[in-house]
């Protein structure tokens, strides 16, 4: 178990230090969360100056100089532990925060900070409006702070590694082109290959289905898999996220489309997925740097791992579709579950990344990567952004959004955090899900019959041992390497996509 027990004057110090840190983010997640389900508009201001102070507040905290004089200390007896224990973990993650924070001045956290809650008030209303001329000029100032931000960090061979380096550590600009490259090189053929064969038949899951019956359903599905109520909730936002106040509060989102059953549906596994991390950590870990998940990356391959390796597996269905139909008895009832299936797998070339398929899904995130390195390098402006977008989804996915909303204006991560350094998390999330998947499976032979007889705690309960309870103890190539015994590959997941995708298209 990675329980944080062993302890010293100075160890005790460092815990109070930073669980102080942790509870005023976890104030701000809170805030965020009301922000993104119930605040009425008319209250953005004042919660941009809210979260503004809160984070100002946290930044002081962690640049304390007496703070960075306790780690000093603290680096002799690092030493004492083993290099993975968390207490020599928390220690070097600690230090690790401190050395990046003393570099970003106080006020500007503050002024990035309230910029960030306008620009996503200001992005809800372009989207509503299908107009991206609403929140150009806050996009074009997120631009510039993401820029500031970026340059008080030296030492890097690219404006987007140290904001890289934030989010998925040990992944660089220059490792992850050529990775993407790579896996470019052999979606484009398959999608092409799938495109030409006859398309599977969607309209099973694009009838009317009732609203709050989609949701019920949802929260049966959750409870069933394995979702901890008693820790948790599902409400409805603009946007699906999860977030996390603590060990024992760790809430998701979904949206629902009365007109498109899979929306709901995968959205909730997805953040479920996200979910299930946050509350299999060790609670001994709570209050500290250690209580999260070691990287977006990491992150995103358990939301991917339960909604796609899990969820939209034949197994999966076997146990949840009879409860589906009886959830919706006129609409489903004649459809049969293998209809259902390949109707849930259907690839095509589509406009939005949180309904893409399996198969293209990386190319959506790959189109997003590219242009966030063009904002930052200067070689692309943000007045120009939409014709961008649309030019890239003509020539990488054959398709051309007919308005912003369908297009530059779909995903919120660029209008309420750094302009960049976000989307390569899904594709390394998917790249490792289908690893860790295989070593899964390795482990646990009947893992296909329990989950087809809805049993899912033997996964979870192996997701816990081997990746959540662990939290931020092991870096995430440290973390890969335990638990599939090998270095990040795509070797699993291009093998995985082959197979199913061919078997389902039959070329």
């Amino acid at each position: 178990m990675a329980t944080l027990k062993s302890t010293t004057p100075q160890l005790e110090e460092l815990k109070t230090r930073v669980t102080e840190i942790y509870d005023i983010n976890a104030a701000v997640s809170v805030l965020y969360w009301d922000q993104s389900t119930y605040m009425p508009s008319g209250g953005a201001g004042a919660r941009g100056r809210q979260m503004a102070l809160l984070r100002q507040i946290a930044h002081q905290k962690l640049t304390d100089p007496s703070l960075g004089k306790l780690l000093a200390d603290l680096q002799t007896q690092e030493k004492t532990w083993d290099y993975s224990s968390p207490e020599a973990s928390l220690i070097r993650l600690t230090y690790r925060n401190y050395q990046r924070a003393i570099q970003v001045p106080g006020d500007f956290v503050a002024q990035f900070s309230a910029h960030r809650s306008r620009c996503y008030e200001a992005w809800a209303k372009a989207k509503e409006e299908d107009n991206f001329a609403l929140v150009q000029a806050e996009l074009e100032k997120n631009l510039d702070f993401t820029r500031q931000y970026a340059n008080f960090f030296s030492g890097y061979d690219h404006i987007a590694d140290p904001l890289i380096e934030e989010v998925d550590y040990g992944m660089t600009t220059a490792t992850l082109r050529p990775l993407f490259a790579q896996l470019r090189k052999e979606l484009v053929p398959l999608v092409e290959a799938i495109s030409s064969c006859p398309p599977l038949d969607v309209s099973c899951v694009q009838q009317g289905f009732d609203r709050q019956k989609q949701l019920q359903f949802t929260l049966n599905l959750l409870r069933q898999v394995g979702y901890d109520f008693y820790r948790g909730r599902q409400d409805e936002s603009l946007h699906p996220f999860t977030t996390s106040f603590s060990i024992g509060d760790v809430r998701i989102t979904t949206r629902v489309r009365e007109n498109d059953l899979t929306e709901a549906l995968f959205s909730t596994i997805h953040e479920m997925g996200h979910a299930f991390y946050e509350q299999g950590l060790d609670r001994t870990l709570e209050g500290t740097p250690l209580a999260e998940g070691t990287s977006a990356g990491v992150h995103e391959s358990q939301s991917r791992l339960w909604e796609n390796l899990v969820g939209r597996s034949p197994e999966f269905w076997q146990y949840f579709y009879p409860q589906l139909q009886e959830m919706f008895p006129e609409e489903l009832k004649p459809v049969s579950l293998d209809t259902f299936y390949r109707a849930i797998n259907r690839v095509e070339r589509s406009l939005i990344r949180t309904d893409a398929d399996e198969v293209t899904y990386n190319l959506h995130v790959m189109i997003r990567f590219d242009l966030e390195l063009e904002l930052l390098e200067g070689s692309l402006e943000v007045r120009d952004l939409p014709d961008a977008w649309n030019a890239r989804y003509q020539s990488d996915l054959g398709v051309c959004p007919p308005s912003d909303r369908l297009g530059v204006l779909q995903d919120v991560h660029w209008y309420t955090s750094t302009l960049g350094a976000m989307f390569q998390c899904y594709t390394l999330g998917n790249i490792m899900s289908a690893q860790i998947y295989q070593a899964a499976l390795q482990d646990l032979p009947h893992l296909k019959d329990n989950i087809a007889q809805g049993d899912f705690a033997p996964l979870q309960n192996w997701l816990i041992d081997h990746i959540y309870q662990f939290g931020s103890v092991y870096t995430p190539l440290e973390l890969m390497q335990n638990v599939t015994g090998s270095d990040l590959k795509i070797t699993p997941f291009l093998d995985y996509i082959q197979q199913k995708y061919r078997q389902l298209y039959d070329f």
